[in-house]
């Protein structure tokens, strides 16, 4: 049995929480990082609290053991006295949103082989993708995340916003977004590239320019230019 304290309330700690009680083998217990004042013991102490106060809050720990959730803090920001971790999960976390976490990356990285190997075994009792990743690595691939994911989704919201000012029902375009996530997966994403700005029909794009605001201009002239580039 493995003994897990989960620091924070938030939508990854929420999620993580929910998962670890249905595991057999975990004991976990969930405070607020507000609530530091009696820590329990645990042979995890997870810190899944916003990234401005992951150093403040671990330092505040005595336990042996310390990870973060976090994918843009480094391990040694951790400012515990003792062993220290990450448990990176790869995935948008919504509170209201179910998450299937055998299909979550699981970026784990230790001090030691024995701590990466307990974090492992922490992984694979609530998921079964687990990878090794050092700090460097992960900012990689959390800036990468943030292209593919926050990115993206705000694009999807302005194009809900066009659709919304032109009585344009948002789910027409859904079998679309669907596609386009699907044919990555087979396709390097280069290659699967369509549309007016790699087919240079400046004609279309000038059209689709003077139907938008000067915000959504200026995104759309830097994502056509990039794409034209080859960037």
């Amino acid at each position: 049995m493995i003994t897990v304290l989960l620091i924070g309330k938030g939508n990854v700690a929420t999620h993580l929480y929910n998962a670890f009680l249905k595991a057999e083998a975990i004991n976990i217990l969930q405070i607020s990082s507000r609530n530091l004042s009696k820590i329990p013991k645990a042979d995890i102490t997870i810190i899944a609290v916003s990234d401005d106060v992951i150093a403040e809050v671990s330092s505040k720990i005595k336990n042996n053991f310390v990870v973060h959730t976090s994918g843009s803090v480094r391990l040694n920001d951790l400012k515990n006295k003792y062993n220290k971790g990450v448990f990176y999960m790869l995935q948008t976390f919504s509170i209201d949103k179910e998450i299937d976490f055998s299909e979550i990356p699981f970026c784990l990285e230790a001090e030691n082989e024995k701590d990466y190997n307990l974090l492992k075994t922490l992984a694979l009792s609530i998921g079964q993708k687990v990878y090794s990743i050092s700090s460097k690595q992960r900012k990689t691939i959390h800036v990468a995340a943030v292209f593919v994911n926050n990115f993206t989704n705000h694009l999807y919201k302005i194009g809900n916003d066009i659709c919304k000012q032109n009585n344009v029902p948002f789910e027409i375009l859904l079998p679309l977004i669907k596609e386009t996530s699907l044919k990555i997966e087979q396709l390097d994403p280069k290659n699967a590239q369509t549309g007016p700005a790699i087919r240079k029909d400046q004609k279309t794009i000038n059209n689709h320019l003077n139907l938008l605001n000067d915000d959504q201009q200026e995104i759309y002239k830097i994502l056509t230019k990039s794409i034209q580039n080859g960037n």
